[in-house]
């Protein structure tokens, strides 16, 4: 029996080829669904607000914790300017000749979340809206429990101010690391401002509100 080079597990019989089965290390699994994880974090965090369901926001698969800022709705639906989704319309409101007739914004974001099976997934996923707020990542307990979490993930997380929330086999989440910010946030600015018309489009979804 001849084994090909550079062919892990296939072997050349007779002139067959034969797979051999290879060790499958088995994908870790989330203990409870992104919504009740998100919601349990959000507690342990101290967050306080609605958790609004996983949504993509630039790119990135989130849980925004957010509350509504209710006379502003108030004024923004009585001069009729509901949610505006064009991004290119929002990022004219940062301009200085329409800033100061722009609508301001709807909604107070407490902190933005991630749920992940993998810190790098989760760190892909909040470290864009670290910059303007609380950011987070959960992951499963086994996911925190390694040398490439530690030597890794927790420097990376410490600089970028984030907090980590851990949940185990039994969906109990526990406080692994609490975000210390290095860096001043950034201003408000037209990402900023487009992310919270994105989430004050939610928000009204989740009170079932009326839109201008």
């Amino acid at each position: 029996m001849a084994v090909t080079p550079g062919h892990t597990g296939d072997a050349v019989v007779a002139g067959e080829t034969r797979s051999f089965p290879t060790r499958v290390v088995p994908p870790v699994e989330l203990p409870a669904s992104t919504s009740y994880l998100a919601g349990a974090a959000a507690a342990q965090l101290g967050w306080k607000g609605v958790v609004l369901p996983e949504v993509t926001i630039l790119g990135r698969r989130v849980c925004v914790v957010a509350r509504l800022r209710t006379d502003v709705h108030a004024e923004r639906i009585a001069c009729g300017i509901g949610p505006v989704a064009d991004r290119t319309t929002v990022a004219t409101w940062t301009w200085p000749e329409f800033a100061p007739t722009a609508p301001p914004p709807a909604a107070d974001i407490v902190g933005v979340l991630s749920v992940a099976r993998h810190w790098r997934t989760g760190m892909a996923a909040t470290v864009p809206f670290a910059r303007y707020g609380e950011a987070a990542m959960v992951l499963p307990s086994s996911a925190v429990l390694s040398k490439d979490y530690v030597d890794n993930c927790l420097p990376r997380a410490r600089s970028y101010g984030l907090s980590v929330v851990s949940a185990d086999a039994d969906a109990t989440v526990a406080l692994d690391l609490s975000g210390r910010r290095e860096q001043p946030l950034l201003p408000q600015d037209p990402v900023s401002r487009w992310i919270n018309e994105m989430v004050y489009e939610q928000l009204l979804a989740s009170y079932d509100l009326p839109v201008a």
